[in-house]
């Protein structure tokens, strides 16, 4: 194998690893489309048939045109955790 060659390998066996890695870090995003109830620094409302979504949102939050009230808008976000709280599991009853 020539030097070059070794090189070549070591890139794509790179890239790969990467890509491996990359997707498996990814999370699932969702969606959801209506209207614009509300709508400030901090959060959109939007009508989705009979319910009501209060989306969080803040300075990183991308917006593609003008949101105001009755506009109609698709929300792209993620499920984050906010805190994790765990409870011990009852102990199983021993059968004889």
């Amino acid at each position: 194998m020539t030097k070059l060659t070794k090189f070549f390998s070591a890139v794509i066996a790179a890239q790969l690893l990467f890509s491996v890695g990359a997707s498996a870090e990814m999370v699932k995003t969702y969606q959801v489309t209506g209207p614009i109830l509300e709508v400030n620094a901090k959060m959109i409302v939007v009508q989705k048939g009979d319910e009501r979504w209060e989306i969080a949102r803040d300075e990183a939050t991308k917006n593609k045109g003008d949101l105001k009230v009755g506009e109609k808008v698709t929300i792209h976000y993620r499920m984050t955790a906010t805190s994790v709280e765990t409870k011990e599991a009852p102990a199983k009853k021993r059968q004889f």
